[in-house]
């Protein structure tokens, strides 16, 4: 599995930007996607997972009302819309995709095998 994360800028607080991750070479069991970041000196964070064959998302409870994830199959790309963002939304992003776990995609960056070479997002 390939991935690419792409969208990345600086823009200014309460700006926004969404940020794709085109993919390609998925396994039929490939079906979990994630947006995760890292901001300097922090440890990752997971943003949002989405599951492509249902659509089903999950976000993290601080990020959930202003990031969005979505996919668009036809294009074998994710997305993630990013509103609203705060100087402490700078990080790089990653994409990563994985298998699921006991039937859910899972949350933890760990559980992700395959990871983009990450955006930088930068918020001031």
């Amino acid at each position: 599995v390939q991935l690419v994360e792409s969208g990345g800028g600086k823009v200014q607080a309460e700006g926004s930007l969404r940020l794709p991750c085109a993919a390609s070479g998925y396994t039929v069991s490939t079906v979990c996607m994630g947006w995760f970041r890292q901001a300097p000196g922090k440890a990752r964070e997971g943003v949002a997972t989405i599951d492509r064959r249902y659509g089903s998302t999950y976000y993290a409870d601080s990020l959930k009302g202003r990031f969005t994830i979505s996919q668009d199959n036809a294009k074998n790309t994710m997305y993630l819309q990013m509103n609203s963002l705060k100087p402490e939304d700078t990080a790089m992003y990653y994409c990563a995709a994985s298998v699921t776990y006991r039937g859910s995609c899972p949350r933890l960056g760990s559980q992700y095998p395959y990871w983009g070479q990450g955006t930088q997002v930068t918020v001031s």
